[in-house]
Formats: structure tokens, C-alpha cells, sequence
């Protein structure tokens, strides 16, 4: 049965004609798939689905993911990052080239990013804030470990330690926030070698946010973005038990914040 799917003229031109219509035949693409962007399953049969290429120096994985998350599009990541996620899949199916993977699941299950805004008071003035908590410990791409790296990942980012919420963080140029009719939809990080930005967390349908914290966002033209390990802020039903959260994760070490430039209004 043909495919609901998306493929681009980048991705095409990778792969070649006759593998990108193989795809959309539905030859050799997956039914069903776990979104390469919210992680959660889609059917190419019963919904558009876009396919997305993650090329690596040797190696390259396409994956699915929600036509409504991501475009069809051409992704360049690093080697051990794709190998981490080779490694996790039990039986490759090849079908493009000798050292092309085409899994299920191009992308090893992974903890998903939580992510909260609220208003965060800092010097007498209320910011817009994101805080960001996975649901579960993030490894090094290619560990095989069971730390949790997510933090120090984002240090190497360009993120800031904080030990208080006493001022705001210093802004993270390349990283922007994209708000768009008034809902949130992506927190975007620097392409590679220069490209356009690419949503390092995308919304899987765009979130509301309330009329103060939009006016905030469009006064300032950033938004504070904190982030923290699994188990230090929790799903907090107020801002001041969200900032009570905050200032504890902080003085145990375990926050990281920056301004991120705001995209859209």
C-alpha cells in the first residue's frame, strides 16, 4: 500500500530516485514509527509522515518523523552520534546503500524533554521562562553508560551554570525561541557548519502561552531558558513553586540557564 510520506529534493537527491520511489510505493518504508522529533508512534498509512536523513561523516540513517514536526529534510550530525544510534537497533535493514541503515526507529528510545513556561521574577522584573526536564536520565550520544549527561551536554552548548537566580543568565547567540501566533513552538540551536537553525526541542503540536508571558517575551525579546536533570523541578502547578524549584535546583548545582534570543512574536 503507497505511503503518506514526504520526501524532499535534498533527501532525494541523497538517496536517489529509485530508493525515494521504492519509499513512497511503500517498499521499503515502516508502517508504523516512533517520531524522530516528539518520540511518538505514527503510521504512514493513516498519516502524512515525512522522512528525514541524518548524514554522518561515513554513515547515514533516515528516519520518520509527524509532516506536522518536522519537514522532510536533510540533517548533518556527527559520526558517534549516529553509531549510538545504530548500535541500539537489533537487525538493520539495508536497502539504500551498504552503509546505509534504514530502521523503524533511526533514533534509540531516549528520555523526552518536559518543558514548562512560566514568569520568573529576577531584579525586580518578571522574564518569560522555559524550563526544561527530561523524564529520564540523557546519555552521551554513543555511551553506554547509565549517567546522566545531560547537563554537562548543554554546558558544551554554551549553557551557564548557576548556582542563584540573582540576575539574568547572559544571552546564547545561534539559540532563539520560536513563538508564532502566539504559541510556542520549537527551541532552535545553530545548524550545522553554519546551516539554518534546527529545533533542538520542537513542540508536537504548538503550545499555548499565557497573554503575560507573550507580552513579557515581546517586551524583553528573549526568553530565559533553565534547564535540569530528571527530578529536580517536577510538573510545579504555580510560578512560585516553579521558582522555589529553581532556586533549590541551582543551590544544589543542578540548573544551567541562558537568554535566548526570541524568533516570531
Amino acid at each position: 500500500m503507497p505511503r503518506m510520506l514526504d520526501v524532499s529534493d535534498e533527501v532525494r537527491a541523497e538517496i536517489g530516485d529509485e530508493e525515494a520511489d521504492r519509499l513512497l510505493a511503500g517498499e521499503t518504508a515502516p508502517g508504523s514509527y516512533d517520531c524522530t522529533s516528539c518520540r511518538t508512534p505514527g503510521d504512514s498509512e493513516q498519516e502524512r509522515t515525512s522522512t528525514v536523513l541524518f548524514i554522518g561523516d561515513e554513515t547515514a540513517v533516515l528516519a520518520f518523523a509527524h509532516a506536522g514536526c518536522l519537514p522532510s529534510q536533510v540533517v548533518q550530525v556527527t559520526e558517534e552520534q549516529l553509531r549510538g544510534a545504530v548500535k541500539s537497533i537489533a537487525g538493520d535493514t539495508v536497502g539504500l546503500e551498504p552503509d546505509v541503515v534504514v530502521p523503524d526507529k533511526a533514533v534509540p528510545e531516549q528520555a523526552v524533554l518536559g518543558v514548562t513556561s512560566g514568569l520568573v521574577l529576577i531584579g525586580g522584573e518578571l522574564h518569560p521562562a522555559l524550563v526544561v526536564e527530561p523524564t529520564g536520565p540523557i546519555a552521551r550520544p554513543g555511551a553506554t553508560g547509565t549517567g546522566d549527561d545531560f547537563l554537562p551536554l548543554l554546558v558544551e552548548q554554551g549553557f551557564m551554570p548557576l548556582t542563584e537566580l540573582s540576575a539574568v543568565p547572559p544571552v546564547l547567540h545561534g539559540w532563539s525561541v520560536l513563538l508564532a501566533m502566539g504559541r510556542l513552538h520549537a527551541v532552535l540551536q545553530p545548524g550545522s557548519n553554519g546551516g539554518q537553525p534546527v529545533a533542538w526541542w520542537q513542540a508536537h503540536q504548538p503550545l499555548q502561552v499565557t497573554d503575560g508571558w507573550r507580552a513579557a517575551a515581546n517586551k524583553h525579546q528573549q526568553v530565559l531558558m533553565f534547564a535540569a536533570p530528571v527530578g529536580s523541578i517536577g510538573r510545579q502547578p504555580r510560578e512560585d513553586l516553579l521558582r522555589d524549584a529553581l532556586d533549590k535546583a541551582a543551590a544544589n548545582g543542578k540548573l544551567v540557564g541562558s537568554a535566548l534570543p526570541l524568533a516570531g512574536t
